[in-house]
């Protein structure tokens, strides 16, 4: 008799653990697995690229780039950075995603080679500027290439307009090779 009712016992505690007879849950269904979040954009940069138009710096402070660069391709890229109609009181848009490490390794010899070339001046004043900054972890290998006025050739050599040609299609090619995060 005592082994009956110790037997009813342990039965009574695992029903109540495991939720009853003919109660046992069935078990949740699987979600779905989301896809990893990008990694955030918070290290160092090791490419900036800024676009300052024509009449920017006069009254506006909201000045930011239009491409930034990680060493390892994760970038944030600001489309309407350089807007005029965007209002100084609106930050940019912007957008996370990669550039393909390929077109990284690319950028920087180009980009120190563009820094032995002479990109002449078009000598008007307070016109638009591209600015491309090449920053790496080492401070005595950064490279700064500046094109004033990139939008005139007048008064420049074959040469200087050339070289400006090389700047922009280097431009060009990293912000087309950014690939927005989904």
């Amino acid at each position: 008799m005592l082994r009956s009712v110790a037997a009813v016992v342990v039965t009574a505690a695992s029903l109540t653990v495991s939720g009853g007879v003919g109660g046992a849950q069935e078990p949740a269904p699987a979600s779905p697995v989301a896809p990893a979040a990008p990694a955030p954009v918070t290290g160092p940069m090791l490419f900036t690229l800024t676009s300052i138009p024509n009449g920017w710096l006069i009254g506006r402070t909201d000045l930011r780039p239009l491409l930034e660069v990680q060493a390892d391709g994760r970038a944030i890229r600001r489309p309407d950075a350089a807007d005029p109609d965007r209002s100084a009181n609106t930050p940019p848009q912007e957008i996370t995603g990669t550039i393909p490490q390929e077109v990284v390794t690319a950028a920087i010899t180009e980009t120190r080679a563009l820094t032995t070339l002479d990109m002449g001046n078009a000598g008007v004043s307070n016109q638009s500027s591209m600015i491309l900054d090449y920053t790496p972890q080492q401070p005595d290998q950064d490279a700064h290439v500046i094109v004033y006025d990139p939008e005139t050739t007048d008064g420049l050599t074959e040469e200087q307009r050339a070289n400006r040609t090389r700047f922009a299609t280097l431009s060009e090619k990293l912000l087309d090779a950014f690939v927005a995060d989904r």
